[in-house]
């Protein structure tokens, strides 16, 4: 039987795919540069972040339009540029994502760097080619740029490959998520507030759910580097450790990541729960720590 989220992602989830392809298809850009760019956007992923807006729309009673599509699939499109630049010899060097060939193996390095670049301006040309009040383009742009830029994910990326060969402390390791993985997570948040028109308190504790999923989620990302296989995740494992990789289960073990994995969820269900007595619906939020139960390997 399916849950409510994934009913809800059956409904959204091709809509969602539909739009993304249609936007870029229609770019008056060069065709190789174009080419690339939906290589990467179409090559499937969780669309966690998208879907996170889409969600929160949903719960709040917001219709779901074509401008909610759009700014849903920004965020996207930003994020599948960071895939993009992650995964080039200058950082990852990864020659899988998403089950296949990286941008740079498929197009070379080149056009790989250009089609994230032309992912991340365009993310903020499909806001601004949207309906909603001017207002609230501005806010959801100045918000984008401040988590993925050099106060957020960016920040993050550095102090990971800095972090390289040095011992963090668990703070250390959190802050360092809290920029690189958190920011856009805590972005798909607030913009779904914002186009819900939510109260500030509201915001606020969907901000701590927002910390607390992102922890969750970039804890289990490593540990399915240790525990999961390439086929499972589509991409390289056993990397952290041989690149000397800050990461939960190097700092604690794989047990001491379990329960911090554990502590995270039980701390974003705690910010649902007082979402809910702020009479915000919260069944497809729930839904998404259901990621993580579902899919949880020991």
């Amino acid at each position: 039987m399916k849950s409510e989220l994934e009913r809800f992602q059956l409904q959204h989830l091709s809509v969602l795919n539909d739009y993304l392809e249609s936007y870029l298809s229609n770019l008056n850009g060069e065709r190789t540069l174009k080419d690339a760019m939906l290589y990467s956007v179409s090559a499937g992923g969780k669309r966690i972040r998208p879907m996170l807006i889409l969600a929160i729309c949903c719960e709040s009673r917001r219709k779901i339009d074509k401008d909610v599509y759009a700014v849903a699939a920004s965020l996207e499109l930003l994020h599948t540029y960071s895939l993009i630049h992650d995964d080039l010899p200058e950082m990852d060097n990864d020659d899988l994502r998403r089950g296949q060939l990286t941008n740079h193996k498929k197009f070379g390095q080149a056009i790989a760097v250009l089609a994230g670049d032309g992912l991340l301006t365009t993310a903020f040309e499909c806001i601004g080619k949207t309906n909603l009040d001017d207002s609230i383009k501005a806010t959801l742009m100045s918000a984008l740029a401040k988590a993925a830029g050099p106060q957020g994910m960016v920040s993050g990326q550095v102090a990971d490959i800095q972090g390289e060969n040095k011992q963090l402390t668990l703070a250390q390791l959190q802050e360092l998520h809290q920029c690189k993985t958190g920011a856009l997570i805590d972005y798909s948040c607030y913009a779904g507030g914002v186009l819900s028109a939510l109260s500030a308190a509201q915001q606020a504790e969907l901000h701590q759910f927002a910390m607390s999923f992102g922890l969750a989620f970039q804890i289990y990302d490593d540990i399915l580097d240790v525990v999961s296989t390439e086929k499972q995740m589509g991409k390289a494992v056993h990397k952290d450790q041989s690149e000397h990789k800050n990461t939960y289960p190097e700092l604690m073990g794989l047990d001491g990541a379990y329960r911090q994995l554990d502590a995270a969820i039980l701390k974003a269900q705690a910010s649902l729960d007082i979402l809910e007595k702020m009479g915000m619906k919260t069944e497809l939020l729930s839904g998404f720590l259901d990621y993580f139960a579902r899919r949880k390997i020991k």
